[in-house]
């Protein structure tokens, strides 16, 4: 693995840490801190992240509110997370920019492939909001469009499990983890790496996907330097 050009797609629950909703300090630190290595090391950082340590459009809607309207609110929650590990970034010495799916003037451009290469070229970490701007789509998706529209070379997903596993290895003490899949064989075992459309659209374009755990620090530097922690889907 020789990556150049990274989208990081980091889940909003992730930011909780141990606690049960919200930004905990320490993780953001700890994700700001492998980030900065990485980008250190000249690879250029694209991030996306979610916003479901402080709302999930689809929860709302499941309590009936309005699918369309928890949807928006769910993008505000990614704008927040966005802000936060933007802070962090710039306290921790990085230059970053923020784009977006939605326009929130003053703090946040809307996102165009130019301005994102050219945020990229520049040096800086680009970090992607308000996921694809749309109702509907998930920020899944919208990591994937990114980094389709950014050519990067992967898409790799921390989670805070080290990788696809055949169960919940949580749940199942006998899941066992895969070390490479197709996206064949992805969809035939019903695994779910990423939504539907996300995972369509990553096998059309043929952009792989690399699982791992991001919660063990230093683990996204062993991933640039070609150490196999997690599972590729391609």
């Amino acid at each position: 693995m020789n990556y150049k050009r990274i989208l990081l797609k980091l889940s909003g629950e992730s930011l909780m840490g141990k606690q049960q909703y919200g930004i905990s300090e320490e993780m953001l630190t700890t994700y700001c801190q492998q980030v900065k290595q990485v980008h250190q090391s000249g690879v250029q950082v694209a991030i996306v992240i979610g916003g479901g340590n402080i709302y999930r459009g689809l929860s709302g809607s499941a309590k009936g509110m309005d699918r369309v309207q928890g949807d928006y609110m769910g993008m505000m929650a990614t704008m927040i997370n966005s802000l936060a590990l933007q802070g962090e970034l710039e306290r921790q010495g990085v230059k970053t920019e923020l784009l977006g799916g939605l326009s929130i003037e003053p703090f946040c451009k809307s996102f165009s492939r130019r301005k994102a290469l050219e945020v990229l070229n520049q040096g800086k970490v680009l970090i992607i909001g308000g996921g694809t701007g749309n109702p509907f789509f998930t920020t899944d998706t919208a990591s994937v469009l990114r980094a389709i529209e950014i050519q990067a070379d992967v898409i790799l997903k921390g989670t805070r499990v080290d990788g696809i596993y055949t169960a919940d290895p949580e749940k199942d003490p006998k899941a066992t983890k895969y070390k490479e899949l197709t996206f064949d064989e992805a969809l035939e075992k019903g695994l779910k790496v990423m939504d539907l459309t996300a995972f369509a659209l990553c096998k059309e374009n043929n952009l792989p996907i690399y699982v791992f755990d991001m919660n063990k620090e230093g683990n996204l530097q062993k991933v640039i330097s070609g150490e196999e922690i997690g599972t590729i889907v391609r």
